[in-house]
């Protein structure tokens, strides 16, 4: 696993151009999803991103696997397949999931076996339960995980704060009250019974 940093804005942007093409001339018969806008700061933060550290990342992922070592010919012919959006690819320690959030928990899971974690996630994902449950275990736990929230401001194509709320005040009202279980167990009445 050898990892190059001869990507630049222009050979990203073209990647995705051929990616662009080959989906508009039918030859790719599976959902893609592109990047642009992205590549310059892509480029600094994977400058930093060891080599050995696990990249988990989301359905738009190709600058992703590209500045993470992933070879050019190999990504191509993967996306070529139908799996742009599900990327897995061990050896260059890179997984993606098209669920939104599905990677989390997968890569809380690498983080607490003691791997070097680098988890990309949309500003969509970021406005989900998924995401605090993660970055809160992820502090409780002391994770070695770096979590990098790519903020274009959309949700699909709805603007953020409109489908999920972001000019609300605060969350809702939240209240608890605490009790000590009496002598029934937690399921059933302490009584097995023949059905």
């Amino acid at each position: 696993m050898t990892r190059s940093f001869d990507w630049t804005v222009d050979t990203l942007r073209a990647f995705e151009r051929e990616v662009a093409d080959a989906f508009e001339a039918g030859k790719i018969r599976a959902p893609i999803h592109l990047s642009d806008g992205n590549e310059a700061q892509l480029i600094e933060i994977f400058r930093t991103i060891p080599e050995t550290a696990w990249v988990f990342s989301t359905w738009r992922s190709h600058y992703h696997a590209l500045l993470h070592g992933v070879p050019r010919d190999f990504l191509m012919r993967e996306i070529l397949e139908g799996r742009s959006m599900m990327l897995h690819v061990p050896e260059y320690r890179f997984f993606t999931s098209a669920i939104v959030g599905g990677i989390l928990p997968i890569a809380c899971g690498v983080a607490a076996g003691g791997g070097e974690v680098y988890c990309f996630v949309g500003d969509m994902c970021a406005s989900l339960g998924a995401f605090a449950d993660a970055t809160h275990l992820a502090r409780a736990r002391q994770l070695p995980i770096t979590f990098w929230v790519e903020d274009n401001g959309l949700s699909t194509n709805t603007p953020t704060a409109a489908a999920w709320g972001g000019g609300a005040p605060g969350p809702p009202q939240v209240r608890r009250y605490r009790y000590q279980r009496g002598c029934y167990p937690h399921v059933g009445s302490g009584t097995y019974v023949a059905f």
